[in-house]
Order: structure tokens, then C-alpha cells, then sequence
């Protein structure tokens, strides 16, 4: 979802807050970002267009987009954050426990649950969060084949 520079304001300003050079940077970054980012690689990107920026800003800005609701923070399976734009259309993550890859994925039955949360307890979902974690294609193959000859993850029987 991309963010104009109106809706940002409005954002930000409904919270009491500026629409600053480098908040606008950083949401920026992370839209264009084809991923989930930590903290230090937003930093990263950010820092090759604008050099003066601190990691210090970084961190304290994705709170307060956090905040706003324009960003939200995923652990996916590790203990530390990783980072993306909000968007439009829902959607969930699985993590591969073997090489870490990220998958995105939708399914209608999250919106099945939510119906029949609704119909049977009487609420309204405004939020749900799933992350599933496993083993992707490629790591799958190597993971059954370890457990085939006895030994674990790493190779060790």
C-alpha cells in the first residue's frame, strides 16, 4: 500500500506528530522493499539516501509509524523484528526453520474464521495475525532424508 504524502500527514498528525523528511524516507523504504526488513538493513537503505540519518531515527520512527498504524513488526520466528508497510490486503507468513526464508501467503480461510468468530461468540475481528513455520520446498527434501538415517538437523546422529 502506498502512502501518499496527504495520508501520511493525516496519520501522523492525528497522533499530535510532524511528517518529517525522515519518516517519510523510511516509509518509503520499506514499501519498496519486496520484503520483511530488520532494523539495521531499513537503516541500510535508508543511509544510502540520506547520509546524515542515524539508527537511532530509524528505530524511533518505526515506533512511531508503528504507532499509527502505517508499519507493522513481525518476529517470524526469530527474536528480533522485522518490518513491513501496511497494506491493503491481508496477509500471513511462513517461516522455513532450516534456511529462514519468509513466504507470503492469503488464504480465505482466515476470513472463514473470523465469519464464524463472529456468528458463534458474537465479535468483530479487527486484526489477525498468523505465522506458520516448517520447512519450505527446498529444505523439506533434506529435512525427511536426515530423519530417514537418524540424524538431526545439523547432520549429527
Amino acid at each position: 500500500m502506498s502512502h501518499s504524502s496527504d495520508d501520511l500527514q493525516q496519520a501522523l498528525r492525528a497522533s499530535g506528530r510532524r511528517l518529517t523528511p525522515q519518516r517519510r524516507l523510511i516509509l518509503q523504504v520499506l514499501e519498496e522493499s519486496d520484503g520483511h526488513l530488520e532494523a539495521d538493513a531499513l537503516y541500510d537503505r535508508v543511509k544510502a539516501r540520506d547520509a546524515e540519518i542515524s539508527l537511532a531515527t530509524v528505530y524511533r520512527t518505526l515506533a512511531v509509524l508503528r504507532e499509527v498504524g502505517l508499519v507493522e513488526e513481525h518476529r517470524l520466528g526469530q527474536d528480533h523484528g522485522h518490518f513491513e508497510a501496511v497494506r491493503e490486503q491481508p496477509h500471513y507468513h511462513f517461516t522455513c526453520l532450516s534456511c529462514g526464508e519468509v513466504i507470503e501467503f492469503d488464504t480465505p480461510l482466515i476470513a472463514q474464521i473470523e465469519q464464524a468468530l463472529d456468528e458463534q461468540q458474537g465479535v468483530r475481528v479487527t486484526s489477525t495475525h498468523l505465522h506458520v513455520s516448517g520447512y519450505c520446498a527446498r529444505c523439506r527434501d533434506g529435512v525427511v532424508e536426515r530423519a530417514r538415517r537418524g540424524l538431526n538437523e545439523h547432520g549429527v546422529s
